[in-house]
């Protein structure tokens, strides 16, 4: 008697072959820039390497993600999709690494700070004295961007902390308060609130005023401030500037008058003899600066205890310590 084989069972369901981090890291590279030399730069993998994990994830997933042509690469509607669930996948791994980190020894390990552009030469120096002196373990990594590339990068998880005016608009976020400090009107040597120490605001709303370019958050601070004192949308702003430096410098030109905070000042104006600085009538127009991290982070407790110990060597500094 011929004995039968049994009959093959269909694979049942959670036995199939899952995606690896790896493949999903490939593939959220390639959907970010469309391309893929530059994506596995972006990720420090070979491009072989990078091509063959997406081709894995494909043939994993059984959906075609990308329509691949000579010239350019595309997300197919399945890879769209795909590559939102992809990134909340990275995402949830990320947040689980950092709360294993968490669970060392406080001031370890890397910390990914964030700094706005004019903030960031003038209290970096303290920042990283603080951490070579008290944090002598703590691999901090600074990363200067603008505010929205700063708040998006800290909704990714790219980044762990920001130090930067607030408030931001994000209800995600939580604010350790740092300090205030005012602003102060940059003129030329020869101008007539050059020197002046009781400037009204309303003194703002017909001067040749030079911002920086749209995107920096202190520019749209200093036109809060303007509309404020009365400057209407008619009283424009013709010239522009991509960094604090530049900008000063046009007024040492005598192109016009700008607003610097005061941690600025030392740095960018009290050395040149063509600039002199004029404060305002009390109570002159400030911004706050502070840290900022995710709401439940897994290191809430040791980014505040970060922020006690910055905002305490920051004192020595033009600016009015804020409470925590």
């Amino acid at each position: 008697m011929r004995r039968t084989a049994p009959p093959q069972q269909a694979p049942r369901a959670g036995r199939t072959r899952q995606p690896s981090l790896s493949q999903l890291r490939a593939f959220s590279a390639v959907a970010e820039h469309l391309h893929f030399r530059e994506a596995a730069a972006a990720i420090g993998m070979s491009q072989p390497a990078l091509s063959g994990a997406v081709a894995a994830l494909e043939e994993t997933l059984g959906v075609q993600l990308l329509e691949r042509t000579t010239r350019k690469v595309l997300l197919s509607p399945a890879g769209e999709r795909m590559a939102v669930r992809a990134r909340a996948v990275l995402h949830a791994m990320g947040e689980l690494m950092e709360e294993a980190e968490a669970a060392q020894a406080p001031f370890t390990g890397v910390l990914r700070l964030g700094v706005i552009p004019t903030v960031a030469p003038y209290l970096l120096p303290t920042v990283l004295g603080l951490v070579r002196k008290r944090y002598p373990d703590l691999d901090l990594q600074v990363h200067e961007e603008q505010t929205d590339s700063l708040v998006e990068g800290l909704g990714q998880g790219r980044l762990d902390l920001l130090l930067c005016a607030v408030p931001l608009a994000a209800s995600w976020i939580q604010e350790v308060p740092l300090f205030d400090e005012d602003f102060v009107l940059v003129t030329p040597h020869d101008h007539p609130a050059a020197g002046r120490c009781d400037l009204p605001r309303s003194l703002l709303r017909e001067l040749d005023l030079l911002l920086l370019d749209e995107g920096h958050c202190l520019r749209d601070q200093a036109l809060d401030i303007c509309r404020e004192a009365g400057r209407t949308d008619s009283a424009s702003v013709t010239t522009s500037a991509a960094g604090l430096s530049t900008l000063v410098q046009l007024v040492a030109g005598g192109m016009g008058v700008t607003l610097l905070p005061q941690t600025a000042v030392p740095v960018e104006a009290a050395r040149n003899a063509s600039l002199r600085t004029a404060c305002f009538a009390d109570p002159a127009p400030s911004r706050r600066i502070a840290l900022a991290m995710r709401e439940g982070a897994a290191r809430e407790e040791e980014f505040r205890s970060f922020g006690d110990a910055l905002r305490a060597a920051l004192a020595s500094l033009p600016v009015r310590p804020a409470r925590p």
